[in-house]
């Protein structure tokens, strides 16, 4: 099972830039919210684009999705981790904690 890491430990992280995050969700939901600086990188995609999207295998590492109740972060990681990255974690509570502790989100401008 991938070790998780809290909000604080993540922004704290982020801010030292210290990790690399991954958001799992991809797609639209990637266009419309993520963390800033956040690699997209959906479970459909791992194999094919997991090399070049992260080329280090042994950065720190730490997918996201929506919430809880969403799977793909967990997905990702073991992924990930059967690849040979060794320091992969998860941050279960995903986007929805993020955006709910008012922590900033890039999202994709409407197109004009």
């Amino acid at each position: 099972m991938t070790a998780l890491i809290t909000r604080d430990e993540l922004k704290a992280a982020i801010e030292a830039g210290a990790v690399t995050v991954v958001d799992t969700l991809g797609g639209a939901y990637y266009a419309q919210q993520h963390i800033p600086g956040a690699v997209e990188l959906a479970p459909s995609e791992v194999d094919a684009h997991a090399a070049t999207r992260l080329p280090d295998r042994d950065a720190a590492i730490v997918t996201y999705c929506s919430n809880p109740a969403c799977g793909n972060s967990g997905q990702v990681a073991d992924r990930l981790t059967a690849l040979g990255y060794g320091n992969v974690r998860k941050y279960r509570e995903g986007i929805q904690d993020w955006v709910e502790a008012g922590l900033p989100v890039v999202s994709a401008s409407p197109a004009a």
